[in-house]
């Protein structure tokens, strides 16, 4: 029995196998995905809807980590974060959170028709407990809006 070999001496009509991997699908996937966490990051460090006052001052550092937040609304109630907590127990909630102590900053955010009393209430508060790196939210846009 005779075969018919080509000119490379191989067999006609077999071909070679492409070893290399296509990674264009594996970057394209990867960067959907990547769009797809800044988005939503960002997303999740929303608290709760308060009418923010304007002030005229610098902006701060993003946190590397996500920031705890303590908002006091226009009717009394404080927030950490999106969860309302009883005026009474915030001392025992930041300390719960804070653990073995806490120095990141804490950013506290008033509503513009909160009673002032009450958000200096809630800094006194945070400050007694021992936390005292903390800022208050201001919003961003009334500067913009004054040229600032």
């Amino acid at each position: 029995m005779a075969m018919q070999l080509n000119s490379s001496g191989g067999r006609r009509g077999r071909r070679s196998f492409n070893a290399e991997i296509n990674v264009t699908p594996f970057v394209d996937v990867m960067l959907v995905l990547l769009i797809i966490f800044m988005i939503t990051a960002t997303a999740l460090q929303r608290g709760v809807e308060v009418n923010l006052p304007s002030a005229a001052s610098s902006n701060l550092t993003v946190p590397k980590s996500t920031p705890l937040l303590v908002t006091v609304t226009a009717d009394a109630k404080v927030y950490i974060s999106e969860t309302e907590i009883e005026r009474g127990e915030l001392t025992a909630k930041l300390l719960a959170i804070a653990e073995e102590g806490y120095q990141e900053r804490i950013y506290l955010q008033g509503d513009t028709n909160a009673a002032y009393g009450e958000v200096l209430s809630v800094m006194a508060e945070m400050e007694r407990a021992g936390f005292s790196n903390f800022a208050l939210v201001t919003d961003p846009k009334a500067r913009v809006e004054r040229g600032e």
